[in-house]
């Protein structure tokens, strides 16, 4: 059992640590856009995953410069292609569009592991 002097230490301990997950869990929220284009920000939050793992591959030497700059392009085309895509649809992409999208970085993905 705690000592009677150290329950405010503790209560004290436990609100900072709330009020830290809150700060956290705020600074993650979405803005007004990726809420109102959920299936659009998905393939982009794809697409950057993709970019990373490219820059991760190629600072490591496992991708030669000229595959990664092959790779890079083939991610900044579905970038293009999704927002031609909605430039054509009002500023959104359909379910089977997001899922054409989530096809091509699915072969990018595995490009990127070989």
């Amino acid at each position: 059992m705690p000592h009677p002097e150290s329950v405010p230490q503790i209560a004290l301990a436990l609100i900072v640590g709330l009020a830290t997950l809150i700060l956290a869990t705020a600074a993650h929220a979405e803005t007004p856009w990726e809420a109102a284009h959920p299936r659009r920000e998905q393939v982009l939050d794809r697409a950057g995953n993709l970019q990373r793992r490219i820059v991760e591959q190629r600072n490591t030497g496992e991708l030669s410069p000229a595959r990664a700059h092959a790779l890079w392009l083939q991610v900044q085309s579905v970038r293009q292609q999704q927002q031609a895509i909605a430039r054509i649809n009002g500023g959104g992409i359909t379910a089977e569009q997001q899922s054409a999208l989530n096809q091509e970085e699915d072969l990018i993905s595995r490009r990127i592991g070989q």
